[in-house]
């Protein structure tokens, strides 16, 4: 069975923000929270949010934070950054051959540089059918880089 103990950096951040015990952020108390904690501005909070609301149901869970937390963390704003600094048409979406390139430099879990095979497997299943590469899609697809394992 996987390891449910949360950190007590994660539960000590997430319990700023609850009132009364409750294990739920709304919406606006956990935008608060990315805004507060992690240096975002409303909108990247927004998107944050959004990505990692699994659910859907406008709430954060602990465990949602704790997925944020362990996915993004500290490494949200240089991720929402480095998507715009891959976005430069204003269009909201990066091109995939930008995204291709600056994926080269970027390493797995285990710290090795993906190979090109990894990178097109990585950015096809992203971008999908529409091939373009929004910021929450940008935001889940360096999730999985992070985690990433070639290892089967």
């Amino acid at each position: 069975m996987a390891n449910r103990k949360i950190a007590p950096e994660i539960q000590t951040m997430f319990d700023k923000y609850t009132k009364n015990f409750v294990r739920r952020l709304k919406r606006h108390d956990a935008t608060k929270l990315l805004e507060d904690e992690f240096n975002l501005t409303q909108e990247e909070a927004d998107v944050m949010f959004d990505v990692f609301d699994k659910d859907k149901n406008n709430e954060f869970s602990l465990w949602e934070f704790q997925q944020f937390y362990t996915c993004m963390g500290k490494d949200a704003k240089d991720t929402i950054n480095l998507f715009n600094s891959l976005e430069k048409d204003h269009s909201g979406t990066i091109d995939i051959v930008k995204c291709f390139d600056t994926m080269k430099g970027l390493k797995a879990r285990d710290g090795r540089h993906l190979e090109e095979n990894d990178i097109e497997m990585l950015i096809k299943s992203t971008a999908g059918p529409d091939k373009t590469i929004d910021l929450p899609k940008f935001i889940s697809l360096m999730t999985r880089v992070k985690f990433f394992n070639n290892k089967a």
